[in-house]
């Protein structure tokens, strides 16, 4: 319980280490940040304040206790009766009853946990004292790096702050930044020992994830820890020349043609469709929005998650690699509550699908982009239709505008987005936004405005922005601005600390990452375990050319197959509206470990010689 934890103290030569001591260990824990340390304390703090002797939670009911005043008196202002006000607080008090209810019972349960890791932690140490592990570590966050070095250890001043008496054996190491869970002392969390003669403990588990009965998404207290940066490049990257591998393809269809892995990013098509969700929490506030029945505001949120899904697009030089057929990938995000799928379901012309469930939404659409060169630019034309259905029934649609990447031989190398979205809706609002077209003059670049109309094309709210900037809106009343201050929607995450030539945001740096425990989980089709795309993003760039070449010489069967009938295994078009929608089974299969169906399309192809490779 939180009694047993007696005290906190911070290290003095160490900004983000902090000790937790209890009467039979002290744990020695290093967090990402100073502002991360700080919050952690005054959270221990808190709960042990609140904690009785017995490690039971003293809840005194004063203490959760609200005024109604407002609320009454904007309803008397409103003309209604005592009796209709009465029952508005009523109801009032017993939602925020059951709330309080709930968060008292995780509040309980998270401090129960806390209490008993340093116990959990002698157990796990008890039983793996005959093994002499040494740390991994990893560049490519492909291990478990150690967030502490035994020199840091060593030489820390606050660990001569604690009892004198103490052995540095004593100090168990954690990462603050993972995740704690109820299954804490599974065989998922490991114990590791340094060779060291201080046989410092390092303590590391996966992030586990439970679900409900809904299928919805629990984070259980903290985030899974994600890498930060791409692995250091194993040879020196070889430039080339993209005029000598254009000129002759001036005109012609980008996916057709065969370029070097030197003008690929490391991730995929697939992977590149989820990137559009990592501000996928703006349909979550759009999703609780249309719950208070504000279907403006709910309007607004969806068309600046449409906006968000280009921001990641700057000064993005290379190009994402073309899918085989019948390739897949998942995210798997619950500490943002979604979960993702994405399927190549056809080859010419090549399309992919997708289908992501959220809280209290479900996302789904199909992209199909047509390409051209055309000397010093590269024109990109989506086609395909995006849905988006909120557990309520209200259902958005639209398509992406067009996006052209200039000065391809000379000059900086750049893309702008330009044409006219409508997301359409099946109630009471939809909503237009322009993508302003880019000219050589333009001082103010990369603008987005658009329109919230209603049924009778009212105009009811404006947006004004820059797709990889920000977004802001102003509600009106009656065609006039409620606000003379905008209200911003939306706002670009700041870019990564360990930027590479690819430029990828933090976000998508994190989409190629495989470890052990996930690479044991996925079907031979996943996008992670690709050999060109891994070869590429460790920098073994020759490797990387190779198997490119060999995998789209095993590609060029994909027409014949798909003419022979082939099928995607988790997607199905609609007799309909001709879209491609998913059959559901992928995640009950993953569970279960079970991939029937799931060729394994990156092997060698069967009583065939691989074709050779030239010097």
């Amino acid at each position: 319980s939180a009694s047993q934890i007696s005290s906190f103290r911070e290290s003095k030569s160490d900004d983000k280490r902090f000790y937790i001591i209890t009467p039979t260990k002290t744990l020695q824990l290093r967090t990402n940040s100073v502002k991360d340390r700080v919050a952690w304390i005054e959270a221990l703090v808190s709960a042990r304040s609140e904690s009785s002797p017995n490690g039971v939670l003293l809840y005194d009911q004063n203490d959760a206790s609200f005024s109604t005043d407002r609320l009454r008196n904007r309803m008397h202002a409103e003309g209604l009766g005592e009796e209709v006000i009465k029952d508005c607080e009523q109801i009032v008090h017993s939602e925020f009853s059951q709330y309080y209810t709930q968060m008292k019972q995780r509040c309980e349960e998270y401090l129960s946990f806390l209490g008993s890791l340093p116990q959990q932690l002698e157990v796990l140490n008890e039983q793996d004292t005959t093994h002499s592990i040494r740390p991994e570590c990893s560049c490519s966050g492909h291990g478990k790096c150690c967030e502490s070095s035994n020199t840091e250890s060593s030489d820390d001043a606050g660990i001569q702050e604690l009892d004198e008496s103490s052995d540095e054996d004593d100090y168990n190491f954690c990462d603050t930044r993972q995740s704690f869970s109820d299954s804490a002392a599974s065989p998922d969390l490991r114990m590791k020992h340094s060779n060291s003669s201080n046989d410092v403990q390092q303590y590391d588990h996966n992030f586990v994830e439970s679900r409900s009965g809904k299928g919805e998404n629990e984070c259980l207290l903290l985030p899974p820890k994600r890498r930060t940066k791409l692995p250091e490049p194993v040879e020196k990257e070889k430039g080339v020349s993209l005029w000598s591998m254009i000129k002759d393809n001036v005109g012609k269809d980008l996916t057709r043609v065969c370029l070097p892995v030197y003008f690929n990013e490391p991730i995929s098509s697939l992977q590149k469709c989820f990137e559009d969700l990592e501000y996928s929490h703006l349909l979550d506030r759009a999703y609780d929005y249309g719950l208070k029945g504000n279907s403006v505001m709910r309007t607004l949120c969806v068309a600046a998650f449409a906006v968000s899904g280009y921001a990641s697009s700057d000064g993005r030089p290379c190009k994402p690699f073309n899918p085989l057929l019948g390739e897949t990938y998942e995210a798997d995000f619950p500490e943002n509550g979604i979960r993702f799928f994405s399927e190549k379901v056809s080859h010419h012309p090549m399309v992919m699908a997708c289908h992501c469930e959220g809280r209290g939404w479900k996302f789904w659409g199909e992209s199909n982009v047509k390409s051209k060169f055309w000397g010093q630019t590269i024109q990109l034309d989506p086609v395909g239709v995006l849905t988006l259905e909120f557990d309520d029934g209200e259902i958005f649609k639209w398509s992406k505008v067009t996006t052209t990447i200039n000065n391809l031989i000379i000059g900086r190398l750049y893309c702008h987005h330009h044409g006219t979205m409508k997301i359409s809706g099946n109630r009471q609002h939809s909503c237009k936004l322009t993508f302003k077209q880019q000219s050589f003059l333009e001082r103010n670049p990369r603008q987005v405005q658009g329109v919230v109309e209603d049924i009778g094309g009212t105009k009811v709210a404006t947006l004004r922005g820059k797709w990889d900037e920000s977004l802001y809106c102003n509600v009106t009343n009656d065609g006039v601005n409620s606000s003379a201050e905008s209200t911003l929607l939306w706002e670009k995450h700041e870019p990564p600390t360990n930027p590479t030539r690819y430029n990828l945001s933090s976000f998508a740096i994190t989409l190629n990452e495989l470890t052990p425990n996930l690479k044991e989980k996925l079907p031979p089709t996943d996008s992670r375990l690709r050999p060109d795309q891994r070869h590429l993003e460790n920098g073994e760039y020759d490797k990387a050319n190779s198997e490119k070449l060999r995998l789209e010489t095993r590609q060029r069967m994909a027409r014949k197959m798909q003419d022979n009938g082939w099928k995607p295994r988790w997607f199905d078009r609609d007799t309909e509206d001709g879209a491609f929608h998913y059959t559901g089974g992928y995640w009950e299969a993953r569970e279960q470990r079970k991939w029937d169906g799931c060729r394994d399309i990156f092997g060698e192809l069967p009583d065939k010689k691989t074709s050779p490779v030239p010097a």
